[in-house]
This record gives C-alpha cells, sequence and structure tokens, in this order.
C-alpha cells in the first residue's frame, strides 16, 4: 500500500489567510507513514481526510518557517500518545532542531525527548527508516539550513522541493524521481525571493522528466489565476502530467507500475 495525501495547499501569504489549508504532506508506504512540513492545522486536516497521526512513523520538516512547521509539536504529541510510547523519528533542518544566528529551535527540548530518534539533517544527508530511504536535498531559501527530500521506496521514487529558489544543483539531485512534488508559489515568471514560479517549476520538470509532476504551495496571486490553468500549461509546455493539488487530494504512486488510475478525489 502506498498514497501521498495532501492536507493543504496554500503558500505564502494564503497560509495566514488560510485561503486553503496547511497541514503538511501525508505519505505512506506500506507500515511507514511520513508527514512532511506539518504547517498550521495540520491535526486538523488530518483527521478530516482521515489520516491517523497516531501511526506517524517520521516527521519530516524541510526548514524552519511557520508555514513547514507550525504543528510539528502537536505532532509528536500526537505520535507518542502524548509521551505514553516513546517512539518516533523527527528528520529536520538545523534551523528545526538547533539554535543559528537568525533562530531559536522550534521543537522543544520536551518534545525532543518523547521521540525515539531526533536527526538534523544537513544536504546530501541520508537515512533509512525500514524499507524507505531519504535523502536531504539541495535547496536555496532565505532559511540556509533549508533542504528538500527525496524518498526512495521499493517500487518508486518521490521528490519533494520544500521551498526554494530553481538551481542547477537542485535540479541535478532530482534526477530519477517518478512523482515530482513542487512548491509552486508563483504564477508565470513572479517568483519573489527565494520561491519557485511556474517558469521556473517548467524548467525543473522538462529536465527531470518525472512521470508525474504535481504543484503546490499556493500563494494568493496564483490562487487568484487559478493553478489548475498553471499546471495545463506546464504539461502543454512539458509533455509530463501535471497537476495542481487541493486540499484532500490522495495519489497512488504505484498505480504507475499497475495501469491504474493513480489518482483519487482529483476533479
Amino acid at each position: 500500500m502506498a498514497s501521498v495525501t495532501f492536507l493543504g495547499t496554500a503558500g505564502g501569504n494564503a497560509v495566514s489567510r488560510q485561503s486553503r489549508a496547511s497541514g503538511g504532506i501525508i505519505i505512506v508506504v506500506d507500515d511507514v507513514q511520513l508527514h512532511l512540513d506539518p504547517g498550521p492545522g495540520s491535526l486538523v486536516k488530518a483527521k478530516e481526510f482521515g489520516v491517523n497521526t497516531s501511526n506517524t512513523t517520521a516527521i519530516l520538516v524541510s526548514h524552519n518557517h511557520i508555514s513547514h512547521c507550525n504543528d510539528v509539536n502537536a505532532l509528536i504529541e500526537a505520535m507518542t500518545h502524548s509521551g505514553i510510547e516513546h517512539r518516533g523519528i523527527v528528520l529536520a533542518s538545523k534551523s528545526v532542531l538547533q539554535q543559528t544566528d537568525l533562530s531559536f529551535p522550534v521543537v522543544t527540548k520536551y518534545h525532543m525527548g518523547l521521540v525515539e530518534k531526533v536527526i538534523a539533517l544537513e544536504k546530501n544527508h541520508k537515512v533509512g527508516i525500514d524499507n524507505v530511504e531519504i535523502h536531504a536535498l539541495p535547496v536555496q531559501h532565505t532559511d540556509p539550513t533549508a533542504i528538500g527530500f527525496k524518498i526512495i521506496c521499493p517500487k518508486f521514487t518521490i521528490g519533494y522541493s520544500g521551498d526554494t529558489a530553481f538551481s542547477s544543483e537542485f535540479v541535478e539531485s532530482l534526477m530519477g524521481v517518478d512523482l515530482l512534488i513542487l512548491n509552486v508559489t508563483y504564477p508565470g515568471k513572479r517568483a519573489q525571493g527565494m520561491n519557485l514560479d511556474t517558469d521556473s517549476a517548467m524548467k525543473i520538470i522538462s529536465t527531470v522528466r518525472p512521470k508525474m509532476a504535481i504543484i503546490t504551495h499556493f500563494g494568493t496571486d496564483m490562487l487568484k489565476l487559478d493553478p489548475i490553468t498553471e499546471a495545463r500549461e506546464i504539461q502543454r509546455i512539458t509533455g509530463v502530467q501535471t497537476i495542481a493539488a487541493h486540499d484532500g487530494l490522495t495519489i497512488s504512486p504505484a498505480g504507475y507500475q499497475q495501469n491504474q488510475s493513480p489518482i483519487r478525489g482529483y476533479n
């Protein structure tokens, strides 16, 4: 059994407005359940979309911005039954777990003590969890310790950008992924700061050539123009099947190999 569920698709200023939800992404591979970037509302949206957070195996956090890490401590409590079970793993950028020149740790010392293992991931670091291998990808963002993730499973590989600007090093790190999830905050050629826009997404997808690409983490400008329209343009230019995620979307990555529909809950 394998699935990817979006507990939210908001990015940028759409998070504070809750124009869409911001609960992160759930990846399930057999008995391994990963929760990526648990932003505001993670527990609420998990319950709404039928995800049991007490089954979480590991929490993956790309960087220390609120839209990616706000609910990490609450999720640790859910994963450990408020500390009754000493279990679970937290894999996160240094800024989430350690004090830096720019920030304090997001995960409290108390919550670090509730889990079995806490690992501060640096770029190109690799960690194995059962039959899943997780690579920390080199990204460029305003949090200098930020990372993306490549999740290598027995039958497929998922790439997740987190927040990043376009770079050739990042694109190279994504080669070989089957399902590519990109945080595309801005439409067209409107990138601001160190985030992706539609034009950057096209460049990445046309080089990596995944079996499917999914865009998510939409700012208000992207939502005004309609992410579905942007996804269709990406697909037209790249020839790679591309969809715009919506809150509650579930993807079955193994469907590519089994000649069955890989998408549920998509209109």
